[in-house]
């Protein structure tokens, strides 16, 4: 169990996922540089954050920018939109009848990603919540921007244990203060810290002749 002193962003994980050392520069080295991508996500999840918005529709009721955390995984974050669904399989809230379960929904700006890092950033926000209520969470959804639908996501014993390796791997780097070296990709060109990471200097035979041939190409 971590300390609450300890805890790492939820939010993180979706860029450790993605790239470790973009990870690292963001939450270690708290460097972040804003593009168009990080501006329209942002604007993005303006409604979705709102903690002002409780809405109940039918037997759904709808909370946004809720806080969650988990001292297993040492992560917390917030939940863009949590619903809760009548079940019996649920738990009861306050001053709402009947009992209710979780159904965490993650917004995305664009469209859905090959890779996994969405579903385990969803995933984790569903074992926050079933760290917090004693309940068990099974689905959520993903829905993205540019497809405006939503994406099912089931929280697998898989998906689970990556969250959980993932987190610990996390701290280990917190707690070293480690930085990894770049690994150029072709998403490094979308990525909002191209110009701090330098993905490109890896490709040199080193710093050093990386920046006498940048002086040579300024020199007239």
């Amino acid at each position: 169990m971590w300390d609450e002193s300890d805890f790492l962003q939820l939010s993180g994980l979706q860029h450790f996922a993605f790239c470790r050392r973009q990870w690292a520069l963001i939450h270690i080295e708290n460097q972040w540089q804003e593009n168009l991508r990080t501006v329209e996500g942002d604007l993005f999840h303006t409604g979705a954050h709102d903690e002002r918005q409780r809405e109940k529709r039918g037997d759904t009721l709808i909370l946004r920018g809720l806080s969650v955390f988990s001292a297993s995984l040492g992560l917390s974050g917030k939940c863009d939109v949590a619903e809760f669904h009548q079940s019996t399989c649920g738990v009861s809230l306050q001053g709402e009848e009947g009992f209710w379960l979780p159904y965490p929904v993650e917004y995305k700006r664009g469209a859905p990603k090959v890779g996994e890092e969405d579903k385990l950033q969803l995933c984790a926000q569903a074992m926050c919540l079933e760290e917090m209520l004693c309940c068990s969470v099974s689905e959520g959804a993903l829905f993205y921007g540019e497809t405006r639908r939503r994406l099912p996501v089931e929280f697998t014993p898989e998906l689970r244990e990556q969250v959980k390796n993932y987190a610990e791997e996390m701290h280990r780097y917190y707690q070293r203060g480690y930085t990894p070296k770049a690994k150029p990709k072709k998403a490094c060109s979308a990525c909002s810290l191209k110009e701090l990471c330098l993905p490109e200097l890896v490709k040199k035979a080193s710093v050093q002749e990386y920046l006498h041939q940048a002086v040579k190409e300024d020199t007239p």
